[in-house]
């Protein structure tokens, strides 16, 4: 590489002056593989790529959108001399740059201008970690990630760049379509949102729509209306409606659909008609209540062809059903292997333990019953949280310690992973380390892994093995 780069118009400094900012505006470098063309030019891991094709790099979008060919032409920043350079990269057809960028948007994330009343992040207990009270509304991240937005703080050159790029499909919360409505949930910048929607529908976009329904707000003849709106709007190709959640260090909400069985039935008798219309019209149900309607209302999950290939499974739609198919799936199959994890678990003297939300409790004790391993299914409380808060993601380390026995001797207990950060941490602070160490010194020998029926079989067969194998050979 060689040459600088002379100052940016756009307002970011001349990196080799006098005062210069430490670290320009541009994509950090987190790893280079080797022998690819980012390693061939000498680029490493810190520096940062501040322009590709001389467009300022600002998000992995612009990275897709500018390195998509053969070539592509680089200013670099390198830290340990604070001097731009430029390079050029080639590539053979089908293989990568060898790039490994630190996130994907790369000039700051866009938070987000509204006021939700029913917004979690509002409602988090003082003193937790920064991050996790930075409320991002990135439409960026929307499509690079999947993350739903309001779409209320784009402006119209952001807008054009969606339309232009087609990044499709968008995830878009959407709550409620009545301008009085909206303004009461989200606050005086919500009528915005609506404009970009109805923007980006016409220009070709597909979305995956979300509804918070809050009792007495957006539900009733509001949500018929909401409702109404995406039926007649084809590019709306799924609707996830899913229950207001709070916590106890807030003072809007004291109920929610969790409190209410006969609240939670009437959303899915009315949903009913509009998902019976859409399989007609399109073979697809579209609309779609999460989970926990179905459990508050005591009912039955649908079918898993009614969830349309589960577009929104990680916004709490289809867990379940996934789950329960998934175990009735490793009961049929697996029968000996699960024979021989009986059999193993008798000669070792070892006790199954698994820990879940309360919401999940039943589901995932359907699989350690049936499958006979002779386990327990522990359910921790939320009492960090507080409020109807009772998934599993949302279990801290204080609950968690706090409610396992303490005494766990010959025990095999399984964690779920998504309790953890990709810091090892909890919600709360406490870090996967130290969490098994306490645990440990209880006795238990614990295991944190996905627990869903297969990748759970696979860990105990796992755990059992290790335990298994002769001391000297460890």
């Amino acid at each position: 590489m060689s040459g600088t780069v002379p100052p940016y118009a756009t307002g970011r400094a001349d990196y080799g002056g006098e005062g210069a900012s430490a670290v320009p505006t541009g994509a950090v470098v987190a790893a280079v593989r080797e022998d690819s063309p980012a390693w061939d030019a000498g680029i490493e891991a810190g520096m940062v790529i501040t322009a590709v094709d001389g467009v300022a790099l600002t998000d992995m979008i612009e990275w897709l959108w500018h390195a998509d060919g053969d070539t592509v032409a680089l200013e670099v920043f390198d830290p340990s001399d604070a001097t731009t350079s430029t390079c050029e990269l080639e590539r053979f057809p089908g293989e990568d740059w060898g790039l490994e960028f630190d996130g994907a948007v790369f000039d700051g994330m866009r938070t987000c201008v509204n006021a939700c009343t029913f917004c979690f992040m509002s409602m988090l207990p003082p003193h937790m970690r920064g991050t996790l009270y930075i409320r991002d509304d990135d439409y960026r991240l929307s499509f690079l990630q999947g993350n739903f937005v309001t779409l209320t703080n784009m402006s119209e050159a952001d807008v054009a760049n969606v339309i232009e790029k087609q990044l499709s499909p968008m995830n878009v919360s959407v709550h409620a379509v009545s301008p009085e409505v909206r303004r009461r949930l989200m606050g005086r910048n919500a009528q915005r949102g609506m404009e970009v929607l109805e923007q980006l529908l016409d220009a070709g976009i597909e979305v995956h729509a979300q509804i918070v329904l809050c009792p007495g707000i957006n539900d009733g003849e509001e949500l018929d209306r909401t409702l109404t709106y995406f039926e007649e709007h084809p590019l709306i190709t799924s609707v996830g409606i899913v229950p207001l959640g709070y916590t106890r260090f807030q003072k809007r909400f004291t109920s929610s659909y969790s409190d209410d069985p006969a609240a939670a039935l009437r959303v899915i008798e009315q949903v009913a008609p509009f998902q019976a219309r859409a399989r007609a019209r399109t073979g697809r149900s579209i609309f779609q209540l999460s989970d926990e309607f179905y459990l508050d209302a005591n009912r039955s999950m649908p079918p898993a062809e009614e969830y349309d290939g589960y577009p929104q499974f990680y916004d709490g739609i289809g867990m379940i059903r996934s789950f329960l198919d998934e175990t009735d799936a490793v009961l049929a199959a697996d029968e000996p292997r699960l024979q021989n994890i009986r059999d193993e678990l008798a000669a070792r003297r070892k006790q199954l333990c698994v820990v879940s939300g309360c919401a999940a409790r039943e589901t995932v004790a359907r699989f350690v019953a049936h499958s006979a391993l002779g386990g327990e299914v522990i359910a921790i409380e939320n009492n960090y949280f507080g409020g109807n808060v009772d998934v599993t993601g949302l279990i801290c380390g204080c609950d968690l310690l706090e409610q396992l026995p303490a005494a766990l001797d010959d025990v095999m207990l399984f964690l779920p992973d998504i309790i953890f950060n990709a810091d090892a941490r909890t919600l709360d602070g406490y870090h996967r380390d130290d969490i098994e160490r306490e645990l440990g010194c209880r006795g238990a020998r614990v295991a944190v892994c996905p627990t869903t029926p297969v990748a759970l079989m696979e860990r105990i067969e796992d755990e059992l093995q290790y335990i298994a194998m002769p001391h000297e050979s460890l």
